[in-house]
């Protein structure tokens, strides 16, 4: 069956049925242009929990996002798609983050990991298996993008997108990678985990040359080692820190500059990273590690849309840290930021511009 018969058939104005896909879709995965990974996993969660059931939590929240964008309307209709997560790596994803809070409680203990110990094996088997999930990651994006599928993640923890980054570098000259994060993300090896959700732009840098361009939007908490790295590498990376931007806005300057100037400072094709807790923490104030500060959500949208009508190519994007509440508004706010998302990615590949 076509997407055209799909579409004959569908009401979008309907409330969606029990059993209807992402955001109510009726689309098998054949029908649509943009596939979305879920990545249930947050095996070295260092604060709060929670980011393994976003996947899950935005699946039953997007059936309450209504289909019409406001600035693309017929997106949606090129189809959308949920992929699943293997019993098998979520039973790995369960396994490694109990292995990691063992470790983690004794070095806040003031424990030290010496060589041989309980600690120190528990240390290389979490390692191990983020290793793996990285390798998964890889292998499942590969598989639909030799399909023609524009590929997104959707996490768990923001050390999920490495494969995926890895996979773009092999099939790129070079992209850059727009972030959105109260946090850099640039430690290394945090707590001893080589993998860490706090290490992924130091991990992507430091073994992909294709990354030619990192630019990183409402940073406001980080620590001197990070602020060090960037700032060493500033031909790489570009950091629009939250407080600086605040200044600049304060001073008279206006967001629609900013966003073309940070959007400037991309090359042509760009993946697009978010970390919910680049948003003010009220729109997610389960996340892991809320801060401060942030973007508005328009502020968000303007800028990713001003990344798409600046021409550039959108390549990919993922969707991390959103953890659900206890009143279903992070996971409201997660689907609705991964409709704008899925929609942006929709609308790029079609060649569409807007206003």
């Amino acid at each position: 069956m076509t997407r055209e018969d799909i579409l004959s058939g569908f009401d979008p104005n309907a409330a969606s049925s029990p059993d209807a896909g992402l955001f109510g879709l009726p689309f098998a995965a054949e029908q649509a242009s943009v596939i979305v990974v879920p990545v249930a996993w947050e095996a070295t969660v260092s604060f709060g929990s929670g980011a393994s059931l976003g996947p899950a939590a935005i699946l039953q929240a997007s059936t309450q996002v209504d289909l019409r964008h406001h600035d693309y309307p017929d997106a949606w209709k090129r189809g959308f798609y949920l992929d699943t997560f293997p019993d098998e790596m979520a039973e790995l994803a369960r396994s490694a983050k109990k292995l990691a809070r063992g470790v983690i409680e004794h070095i806040q203990r003031g424990g030290s990991i010496r060589p041989g110990s309980e600690q120190d094996r528990a240390l290389h088997e979490v390692n191990a298996a983020c290793a793996r999930m990285n390798e998964w990651v890889y292998r499942r994006c590969e598989y639909w993008k030799n399909r023609g599928k524009t590929v997104g993640l959707l996490g768990g923890d923001h050390s999920i997108p490495l494969g995926y980054l890895r996979l773009l570098a092999e099939r790129r000259d070079g992209f850059g990678i727009l972030h959105v994060d109260a946090h850099h993300d640039l430690r290394a090896a945090y707590e001893g985990f080589t993998w860490s959700h706090a290490s992924i732009f130091y991990n992507a840098l430091s073994t992909l040359t294709g990354i030619s361009k990192l630019v990183q939007v409402g940073v406001r908490d980080y620590c001197d080692q990070e602020f060090s790295y960037a700032r060493a590498r500033s031909s790489r990376i570009t950091v629009y820190y939250d407080r600086d931007v605040r200044r600049r806005l304060y001073r008279g300057e206006n967001w629609d500059g900013l966003c073309r100037e940070i959007t400037s400072r991309l090359p042509g094709a760009v993946h697009i990273s978010i970390d919910i807790d680049g948003l003010e923490p009220w729109l997610c104030p389960s996340t892991g590690t809320p801060v401060p500060g942030g973007l508005a959500y328009e502020e968000m949208i303007f800028l990713l849309d001003t990344l798409k009508n600046s021409g550039r190519e959108i390549i990919g994007f993922d969707l991390c840290e959103v953890a659900p509440g206890p009143d279903g508004w992070d996971a409201n706010t997660g689907a609705r930021v991964l409709f704008h998302l899925c929609s942006l990615a929709a609308e790029a590949a079609s060649g569409t511009a807007s206003s």
